[in-house]
């Protein structure tokens, strides 16, 4: 997963405490990704004034329908520091390749994390006859006392589910529903997968110690009585210790949230860290091709890699959330 824009934004994250129960809307926008084999995605996350959800600081949806839905990406090898990937692909497959020796297919249903630690590179290709993909890809912010961890990857195939009425729900990182997820977490978060079912009425059960947000996938939903549809990440704040949800006709949605993420972050491109100099230190040891911080990946060519954009021209400080 890569943030490709060739002008990319920072995104600087100030701390806060519990935002109480909130219920607001932030649209995703649709961001071009890479040049000729480029795709468009729709990214809710971060958000001016809300650029965190617990730990996750990222999410982009690919492939949704839509006039400028995609047909699957392919992103050449880039650099990622202080964060882990997480990728969950509803349909295709991605061959992912990563500068610790993995070598694997993602296919739907497989929850597939990356912890870049002090740093790590990858590529995500199509695999051929599955060109057409569809899925999610997020990020997670590493804790201060995480970020120098050994660069790992990990795949897992059989997820927990719990049930509700009209309810079916994966758990792909956390707990909920009484079960979790064997995926390694950094921070308290939580991340579900959930199919309603048409007719639905039910009372999920939430932590009201973690913020929490709603991405409706395909469907519509009603959450807390509050009509909720594909295009924007409806956040629900904290303290709520369940959520009322009903669909008319079935719905596909993702529930991302955590304790609220409890320091500063600057993030801009690939790199999660906590200071302009941090990021300046990532970007100019991957444009040096330092193979002690970035190695190179197997089945690939030194000129495969994705240049660094231009550092914007002001030093990066962190912006206060709007809660």
């Amino acid at each position: 997963m890569s943030d490709l824009e060739s002008r990319p934004e920072e995104s600087l994250c100030e701390c806060s405490g519990r935002p109480g129960p909130r219920a607001e809307f932030f649209p995703a926008r649709e961001v071009p990704l890479g040049g000729v084999r480029g795709v468009t995605v729709h990214r809710s996350l971060p958000q001016r004034d809300l650029p965190t959800v617990g730990a996750w600081c990222f999410l982009d949806h690919f492939g949704s329908s839509g006039p400028s839905k995609p047909q699957g990406h392919d992103i050449d090898p880039h650099p990622h520091i202080g964060l882990q990937t997480v990728t969950w692909p509803l349909d295709g497959r991605i061959r992912h390749r990563d500068s610790v020796g993995s070598d694997v297919e993602i296919w739907p249903g497989q929850l597939n994390i990356m912890t870049s630690g002090h740093g790590i590179a990858h590529s995500e290709y199509r695999v051929p006859g599955h060109a057409s993909g569809h899925g999610l890809q997020l990020w997670v912010a590493l804790p201060d006392e995480s970020r120098d961890v050994a660069p790992h990857f990990e795949q897992h195939r059989d997820l927990p589910e719990f049930e509700l009425p009209g309810l079916r729900g994966t758990v792909l990182i956390g707990s909920l529903g009484g079960v979790t997820s064997p995926a390694t977490a950094y921070t308290p978060i939580v991340g579900a997968d959930l199919r309603i079912s048409a007719g639905a009425g039910l009372s999920l059960p939430m932590n009201p110690e973690f913020e929490h947000a709603l991405l409706v996938i395909d469907g519509e939903i009603a959450a807390d009585g509050v009509p909720v549809t594909p295009g924007s990440l409806f956040y629900l704040g904290s303290d709520r210790a369940e959520l009322p949800l009903s669909s008319t006709a079935g719905a596909h949605v993702l529930l991302v949230g955590g304790e609220p993420f409890g320091e500063d972050l600057v993030m801009w491109w690939n790199f999660v860290a906590r200071s302009h100099e941090e990021i300046e230190s990532a970007r100019t040891d991957w444009e040096n091709h330092d193979l002690d911080r970035f190695a190179d990946i197997a089945g690939h060519t030194p000129d495969q890699r994705i240049p660094a954009p231009p550092l914007p021209g002001l030093h990066l400080k962190p912006r206060k959330r709007k809660f």
